[in-house]
């Protein structure tokens, strides 16, 4: 049986962006620190954007988090999937197009994402020993 090409729906792209719009700004909002919003589309098939931010301590990151999955569905009508409440060290927001990654700074710092996922325009140089 040959594989079937999924195409995207119409207006897909334009409801990616509109959830990233929504996520950069409840957390903004919500006062997150070091937001960063790195492309996928392309270069992974999980997702158009990945998105990583910081709260202060565990109750900003599990208020943060519940507040965007409030805000995704009575906006956009969508519900997301969301691990790691109520320990709230990492908190991971799946809504779809994009994936939200929610961190106290320590556990970012040791996790740190940005580095695993960051796609370089060239290869990174060998370090040297």
């Amino acid at each position: 049986m040959p594989a079937r090409s999924q195409a995207p729906e119409p207006g897909a792209d334009s409801q990616a962006q509109a959830l990233h719009a929504l996520v950069l700004r409840s957390l903004d909002d919500d006062k997150a620190v070091e937001t960063v919003s790195i492309p996928l589309a392309g270069k992974s098939n999980i997702a158009d954007y990945m998105v990583i931010a910081s709260g202060r301590s565990t109750r900003q990151v599990a208020s943060m988090a519940d507040k965007l999955t409030e805000r995704i569905k009575r906006e956009l009508g969508r519900s997301v999937r969301v691990e790691g409440l109520p320990v709230a060290d990492w908190v991971l927001i799946d809504a779809g197009d994009v994936i939200v990654h929610l961190f106290r700074p320590e556990v970012r710092s040791f996790y740190n994402l940005e580095r695993m996922w960051a796609f370089e325009e060239s290869a990174p140089a060998a370090a040297a020993h």
